[in-house]
């Protein structure tokens, strides 16, 4: 069984989505759809801005999700998932790529909940450390223990999680986890403490925007970040995109999931592969591959 699986914030690059626009009539078509919906010329960042430009969280979440929704689109019947998963953000481009949501609504709830986001951050100081070589169970009672706001937030692959909180939390928890033998503890170049309970104000916006928008039952099963479950239910769907703000994203829980349910093959749909690297490392026995144009 083939699942399908998509990148978030942070797997952008410059060019990105070039090739597609100069390949693809349909792609043209997706990308100047995208540019009305959004107001501004999104297309020209993508394919002219520098590192920079698009690290801006307005910019980054919306490109990384329409680089992934229109190559599911253009691959016609190449995309044919027994089930889907996104990271964090990919969770939005999961959902659109598997007819759960139509790409307009995709793509303005994505464009809402990266302004949403920007403005949690700007609320107060707050940050992510990536943990290598420890034990995830030990990272995330490390991070109750210690004073402040910092929690578990990305479960990237055994060995590998992100926290997240304010900085000053964070930074303890990093001395704190390197004392408990992390071979790394590194904060990252990033705008603010995604998946934590500083995300609340965030959630609050996208609440009734989600909520407003019209989901359907998708084409296969969608494995979401909250719960590491397969879900159709439209209104699950829903609570759990809201939910997916100040949670922390299971994704070593979600592919072992996937894999439990069949999957033998996992194809990365949109910038970069690093999820690629991810599934290796959480099930090694599985192939995978990068989606691309016939």
């Amino acid at each position: 069984m083939t699942a399908y699986v998509f990148p978030g914030q942070g797997a952008q690059f410059p060019t990105m989505g070039q090739d597609l626009f100069e390949a693809s009539s349909q792609a043209r078509a997706l990308f100047a759809q995208a540019n009305s919906v959004l107001g501004f010329d999104i297309t020209k960042i993508m394919f002219e801005g520098t590192p920079e430009d698009l690290k801006e969280t307005r910019v980054t979440q919306p490109a990384v999700f329409l680089h992934s929704t229109i190559l599911a689109r253009v691959m016609g019947t190449q995309f044919r998932p027994d089930m889907v998963a996104g990271h964090s953000l990919g969770e939005f481009s999961a959902l659109v790529a598997s007819q759960a949501m139509a790409f307009d609504d995709g793509l303005r709830l994505v464009y809402q909940r990266a302004q949403a986001m920007q403005k949690a951050c700007e609320l107060e100081p707050s940050t992510m450390a990536a943990v290598l070589g420890l034990d995830d169970d030990l990272v995330a009672r490390t991070c109750e223990e210690t004073p402040g706001i910092v929690v578990a937030a990305n479960y990237n692959c055994p060995g590998q999680l992100v926290i997240s909180g304010t900085v000053e939390a964070v930074t303890l928890a990093c001395e704190r986890l390197k004392e408990a033998g992390a071979r790394r503890a590194l904060i990252l170049p990033v705008g603010g403490a995604f998946h934590s309970p500083l995300m609340a104000p965030a959630q609050e916006q996208l609440a009734a925007a989600i909520e407003a928008t019209r989901f359907n039952i998708p084409i296969c099963p969608v494995y979401q970040n909250v719960t590491a479950d397969a879900v159709l239910d439209p209104i699950t769907i829903q609570k759990n995109l809201v939910t997916q703000l100040t949670a922390p994203v299971k994704w070593t829980q979600s592919i072992r999931a996937m894999v439990a349910h069949g999957a033998n093959h996992f194809v990365e749909i949109g910038p970069g592969n690093v999820l690629q690297g991810l599934v290796k490392k959480i099930e090694p026995s599985v192939a995978t591959s990068k989606g691309v144009l016939a």
